[in-house]
């Protein structure tokens, strides 16, 4: 297995710098696909404008026509993100307004489901709406495969992931330290479980792009296991040569506190739990404690993303709407 990834590694693993803007142009132009690239946003209007903006400077230009469609799902804000996003250029949908017959749940990956259908691009890039110093090298360096290697269906980005705001020092950036789930959670459950896919840098990570064919086939954990879900069924469903990741450099963004993290967790041991079992868990709640005002730890218990959304093609208004 080991000489497996490493196979791997050396032939699916690239740099957004191998390709440049001109080569996807022109694979782009031969292929005849279109781009699409989807912002799932909850209170983001810090940083969803700069992310649009950048978007649309430099790969939605008439001399860098590469993005055909940039679309950003709002899950409920409660902030200005939806306007923000609306005048910085972007296609706003509401996640609620897409497919109204079915109550939305709520999770980042009930928006990423919903956007198919919200969306028209043969190729669907997803990007996080809270990332901090953003560059277009994220989405067209991990659409550059998709458009020019045709066995190739689904790459993620790697990037380096410091915890921090700072350059360093005791209250500076740790380079590398972020992306504690992966670290803790993800990386030993692929490992053990999923060793093909040990190769992953950033399993976890919300920058991947992937071809709307494979994307309509698979299930979607509604919560915080999507990103793991998607990434263990796309390797059943088309193999580990039709996965790629392409290095992108360093990802900023906001980050979660401890409690947070733990709800990631038990929502990604949830997914994982129903891919090696299909299963069920005896009791999907995560119980965590909180200081109480009058001293002592008082109990708060949540439950655990346990929904999935069946493959989009299973749906009967995406089936009507890609005949139409």
């Amino acid at each position: 297995m080991l000489e497996e990834v490493e196979r791997w590694l050396a032939g699916r693993s690239w740099s957004a710098a191998d390709r440049s803007l001109d080569q996807l142009l022109a694979a782009k132009v031969r292929s005849g696909q279109t781009v699409s690239v989807v912002l799932p946003a909850l209170d983001e209007e810090a940083t969803v404008g700069t992310i649009v903006e950048i978007i649309r400077r430099d790969l939605m230009s008439d001399a860098v026509p590469l993005v055909d469609e940039l679309v950003v799902v709002d899950s409920g804000s409660t902030d200005r993100t939806s306007e923000v996003a609306a005048a910085a250029g972007a296609r706003v949908v509401h996640r609620d307004a897409i497919l109204p017959r079915l109550a939305t749940s709520p999770g980042k990956g009930e928006v990423l489901w919903r956007s198919l259908l919200a969306t028209s691009g043969d190729i669907v890039c997803f990007v996080d709406a809270d990332l901090r110093e953003f560059s277009a090298d994220f989405v067209s360096g991990i659409v550059g495969p998709l458009l020019t290697e045709p066995e190739v269906q689904f790459v993620k980005a790697m990037y380096d992931r410091p915890l921090g705001d700072g350059a360093g020092g005791a209250d500076g950036a740790q380079a590398g330290q972020g992306g504690r789930v992966t670290e803790l959670v993800a990386r030993p459950l692929l490992n053990l479980h999923w060793p093909q896919l040990a190769g992953f840098v950033q399993p976890l990570g919300g920058e991947y792009a992937a071809r709307r064919s494979l994307l309509e086939r698979l299930p979607f954990p509604v919560g915080y296991g999507v990103e793991l879900g998607l990434l263990v069924d796309a390797l059943h469903t088309v193999g580990l040569d039709a996965l790629a990741q392409v290095d992108v450099g360093v990802r900023r963004h906001r980050h979660q506190d401890g409690q947070a993290l733990g709800r990631m967790a038990a929502a990604i041991y949830r997914t994982a739990q129903l891919r090696l079992a299909r299963g069920h868990l005896v009791r999907p709640r995560l119980t965590q404690f909180d200081r109480g005002e009058e001293g002592g730890f008082v109990p708060r218990t949540t439950a655990v993303d346990t929904e999935e959304r069946p493959p989009m093609r299973d749906i009967p208004e995406y089936v009507a709407r890609r005949a139409a």
